[in-house]
């Protein structure tokens, strides 16, 4: 009787992230949970390296990458004749279980407590109303993103490359120099760019690089909890002067009476966040004259600054004086935050610091997606993105106000006037504690953020922080119909 093949069927192993790249190691890794969960058991046949690479439409190549690396580590063996099969050795091998004892014992420093802390408070809202920054459909990219990025990962240059320059990729560079210029009227040559992941990052860096252990920075009150966690978990030897903020911006006069040897200012003038006024004129040339006649920097955190829909957005503080600021922008806003590419410009003395603290944090910036978007605003799809952004987010606001003075209460919150940016902020009336508030609202599927731990102090104001995102208008309207009761309902409380 002749022998019938048996057939070994292909691990589910769920979908690879193609964009993300490094598909041998994304497989190697599916396979090892697969593995650690039991899924597959020691013994278990494994498909050729061609069947396996046909249904993972994968080239045969990466399969055997993964394969040669999951052999490597002990968890695979090839067996002639036989093919590659989960390593039996793997049955002498039962994981060790945790000791939860063990683990109540352990005590954290101060410096993972801290951080643990600041990681709960950030954690990403869900895509709801009102989170901020959620791309979907009329605010996400068009298919000229994922076109041109198949293209330039495929065989252009995004693709697989040797180690990149810690500054990043010239393409971006100089595409960033030309977009900046125009838009926001800052001075610049690409050898002043330095690609990051994000404008946290660029805060982080220029914390780094611009104090020593014992100097002092102005931070605005309130203010982004990023860069107050940067100073109060990460670098504590290093200390934060809280300044007020007033309708034209951060008190200049205020912080000389602070902290009067400060050797730099955290600051938003485009638009402050998160009370979302602009600075004034007058207080921008108070502020740098500060800066020049104390020789500090200034740290020019640009947020929202092209989502402004009436006028034009607000020259930056860096064309004013580029020898004293260090200009922060990002495109996670703009495009979608998990892109996370953002850049600093930063005069030149300081160019190679930033560099090696870049180097040491992450050697370089993903290179595929720099090309891609080097290559995006080369050919003016960033400049046509962001006037529907505009136009987007201008419909955006219209509808959120018409929702939040239709069905929430004017005896209990309030909108502050904006016409600019990603969020609105609705301030409470005396008695409701935002924080109480955000809990609630989650429960009843809204995402609000609390404005009250943004001040230095306890005796900050309450109010919430509502995004715009990708929301349709009766998403909106639901939202702030369920907003108004959780309002209700904590007023009635007491």
């Amino acid at each position: 009787m002749p022998r019938t093949a048996k057939t070994v069927e292909v691990p589910a192993i769920g979908e690879l992230d193609r964009q993300a790249g490094q598909l041998s190691l994304q497989l190697a890794q599916a396979l090892r949970a697969a593995i650690n969960k039991g899924e597959l058991k020691p013994g278990d046949p494994l498909p050729s390296t061609r069947v396996l690479a046909g249904a993972l439409r994968l080239a045969r190549g990466t399969v055997l990458a993964a394969f040669e690396q999951l052999t490597a580590e002990g968890f695979l063996e090839a067996q002639p004749g036989s093919g590659t099969h989960v390593a039996l050795s793997l049955h002498r091998q039962p994981p060790v279980p945790a000791n939860s004892a063990d683990i109540c014992d352990i005590t954290l420093s101060s410096q993972a407590q801290a951080l643990a802390q600041f990681a709960s408070q950030l954690r990403p809202l869900p895509p709801v109303p009102f989170t901020v920054s959620v791309p979907i459909n009329d605010t996400a990219p068009d298919d000229i993103w994922r076109r041109l990025g198949n293209r330039i990962r495929a065989r252009g240059p995004g693709a697989p490359a040797g180690y990149g320059e810690p500054q990043g990729a010239l393409p971006l560079r100089k595409a960033i120099c030309e977009y900046v210029r125009k838009s926001r009227s800052v001075l610049c040559t690409p050898e002043q760019v330095i690609i990051t992941s994000g404008t946290q990052q660029g805060l982080y860096l220029a914390t780094q690089i611009l104090l020593d252990a014992g100097d002092t920075a102005w931070v605005e009150d309130p203010a982004y909890q990023g860069i107050t966690a940067i100073f109060n978990t990460l670098f504590r030897d290093r200390k934060m002067a809280r300044v007020p903020v007033d309708a034209e911006g951060i008190e200049v006069a205020a912080g000389r009476e602070i902290a009067p040897q400060a050797r730099a200012a955290f600051v938003t003038p485009s638009h402050q966040y998160p009370l979302c006024m602009p600075m004034s004129m007058s207080r921008r040339l108070e502020l740098l004259a500060w800066a020049k006649a104390q020789q500090a920097w200034i740290v020019e955190d640009d947020y929202d600054s092209e989502m402004r829909s009436s006028g034009h957005p607000f020259p930056s503080l860096q064309g004013l004086d580029p020898a004293r600021v260090i200009y922060l922008g990002t495109f996670s806003k703009i495009l979608f935050p998990s892109l996370r590419l953002g850049y600093a410009i930063v005069p030149q003395p300081l160019v190679n610091a930033f560099c090696g603290a870049r180097a040491l944090m992450d050697r370089h910036p993903p290179n595929a997606d720099q090309h891609v978007l080097a290559s995006f605003m080369a050919q003016g799809h960033l400049d046509r993105h962001i006037r529907k952004m505009r136009s987007v987010y201008a419909e955006k606001r219209r509808v959120l106000t018409e929702a939040i003075q239709t069905q929430v209460s004017a005896e209990l919150a309030a909108l502050h006037p904006s016409d600019q940016g990603m969020h609105m902020l609705l301030w409470l009336k005396a008695g409701l504690d935002d924080r109480q508030v955000a809990r609630k609202a989650a429960e009843v599927g809204v995402a609000v953020g609390a404005l009250s731990p943004m001040y230095a102090t306890d005796s900050g104001k309450n109010g919430l922080i509502l995004g715009l995102g990708g929301y349709t208008e009766q998403q909106i309207h639901q939202a702030a119909q369920k907003l108004n009761q959780v309002l209700v309902s904590l007023a009635e409380a007491g």
